[in-house]
């Protein structure tokens, strides 16, 4: 059974716009060219609920894989680089660790 990370970001009030021009210029870009896009299952910016908050769903097939991948990630300088940008503009973060339930349709 897949094993699904979900990231959440408390985006500060009145940066989400920063947020998303870093990921869309920067961060997204880094993912795709060092071959990281692959896990990620979807980005999603909150509308209703708690709001400023950018989350994203990624998707390993165990634990093992998911530690390696940010070990992985955690190592590439462009990636590292990105990320000192966007860390003053984030408030909070929390980490989900999802199991798929034996029913219904996996992303």
């Amino acid at each position: 059974m897949p094993l699904y990370e979900k990231r959440t970001y408390s985006v500060i009030v009145g940066h989400m716009a920063e947020v998303q021009r870093l990921y869309a210029e920067q961060g997204w870009p880094v993912l795709e060219a060092e071959g990281f896009s692959t896990h990620n299952v979807g980005y999603f910016v909150s509308d209703t609920g708690t709001l400023h908050q950018l989350v994203h769903l990624w998707r390993f097939h165990d634990d093992a894989e998911r530690r390696a991948f940010w070990q992985r990630l955690f190592a590439s300088k462009a990636f590292m680089a990105f990320a000192a940008q966007i860390r003053p503009l984030i408030q909070t973060q929390e980490v989900q660790l999802l199991n798929a339930a034996p029913w219904g349709p996996r992303p």
